[in-house]
């Protein structure tokens, strides 16, 4: 062990270390645009989906206050139970489209995880990198450290985009017949 300038113990080694920012990688690759491009064409088309059925209860919710005059309370009381059901129903599409959505997005994440390990394992065993850590849990990095370009380059070569599975393949369409 030797003294460094200041009187802490410093001590030299041969092991190599890199740096790499994984936010910068999930934020400028290729593929996680592509994933989030084709998550908000799903997540608009979900939208889209719901907001037609919360018409639709909009437009129920208007013939049940006329009818409350005209029907008997037992009547009413029927209709506005089946009318509550849809409500629930259309409550439970909106969970489920949102769960549908995240579920296919944590798989393509994993997936593109699994393909930035990998780099970084190649380019570890090419470079004798024997540690690599994540910049949020560095404070001050000398630079010739990073990696993050070298890895992001790879990444957008290797897997530019990644098709994912739809989501919602349970197409659940509540019309007014449906109750």
């Amino acid at each position: 062990m030797s003294q460094s300038l200041d009187g802490t113990s410093a001590v030299k080694s041969n092991i190599r270390v890199a740096i790499l920012n994984l936010n910068a990688i999930r934020q400028e690759s290729l593929v996680i645009k592509h994933i989030k491009t084709q998550l908000a064409q799903y997540r608009k088309g979900f939208q889209a989906e719901i907001g037609k059925e919360e018409e639709e209860l909009r437009k129920a919710n208007l013939v049940m206050a006329k009818k409350r005059t005209i029907l008997t309370p037992e009547a009413f009381s029927q209709e506005r139970q089946k009318f509550e059901q849809r409500v629930i129903a259309v409550q439970n599409l909106v969970q489920q489209r949102k769960q549908e959505l995240r579920k296919v997005q944590e798989e393509a994440m994993i997936k593109v995880e699994k393909k930035i390990n990998e780099i970084i394992a190649e380019m570890a065993t090419k470079q004798n990198i024997a540690l690599v850590l994540k910049r949020s849990q560095t404070i001050m990095v000398d630079r010739s450290l990073e990696i993050t370009k070298e890895v992001l380059e790879q990444l957008d070569k290797v897997m530019p985009k990644l098709q994912i599975k739809k989501p919602g393949n349970s197409s659940v369409v509540l019309t007014a017949n449906s109750f």
